[in-house]
């Protein structure tokens, strides 16, 4: 498996737009059928290619669906950098930026059709890799999350808080939303989940709520 570093770079790389209808119809085919019952000549079809030209482009199935979860993380971190610098330019404040990484950071991950499809229906491919060997994800996610508090950090008031362990609390509490959503925390309800983080999460690091 690569380490934490490499699988953060190759999400935060720009996508290639040239392999896009490509992995737009494996992820359309895993949203069908899930991972297991896909074939390769499915998504080939799909592509409108050949399955010899997909296997020139990806060896296995395995190596595809990984291809597919590096897009769909970087769509993940793209929505969360788009909503929280249009918070900035509507003249917000740091904590208005704050809150609303948290807010997309949780909403955005509990929502994510591709993984609620695999735990509904294929749980034994997906459970694995979110709870037992879910080390590599949450250092991910911690990684991702401390970069975005830290740039805060410098660019405005922000305590001088340990963005590590914030980042690895908020790293957490999506990793457990996402396996559990039920529950206090709203979730379909955007304004919701900020006014929350406003009441939990800027106390929680030193910073007084409005």
């Amino acid at each position: 498996m690569p380490s934490v570093p490499t699988i953060l770079q190759r999400i935060l790389e720009k996508p290639r737009a040239e392999g896009e209808q490509l992995l737009e119809s494996a992820l359309s085919a895993f949203l069908d059928f899930g991972i297991k019952r896909t074939s390769m000549g499915e998504i080939a079809r799909r592509a409108g290619i050949s399955p010899a030209t997909l296997y020139r482009r990806f060896e296995s199935k395995n190596e595809l669906v990984e291809a597919v979860g590096v897009r769909e993380a970087q769509r993940f971190v793209a929505e969360i950098d788009q909503r929280v610098q249009q918070v900035s330019r509507d003249g917000s404040t740091v904590e208005d930026q704050l809150v609303e990484i948290f807010v997309a950071f949780i909403t955005l991950l509990a929502n994510n059709k591709l993984v609620q499809r695999l735990l509904r229906t294929e749980p034994d491919v997906i459970l694995p890799r979110l709870t037992t060997q879910a080390g590599p994800v949450l250092a991910v996610g911690r990684t991702y999350l401390a970069e975005k508090l830290r740039a805060l950090q410098i660019s405005g008031t922000v305590p001088n808080f340990d963005a590590d362990l914030v980042a690895e609390v908020l790293a957490r509490l999506g990793h457990s939303l996402v396996l559990t959503p039920d529950g206090l925390i709203p979730l379909a309800d955007e304004q919701a989940a900020r006014d929350f983080a406003r009441r939990t999460m800027l106390p929680m690091i030193g910073m007084q709520t409005v």
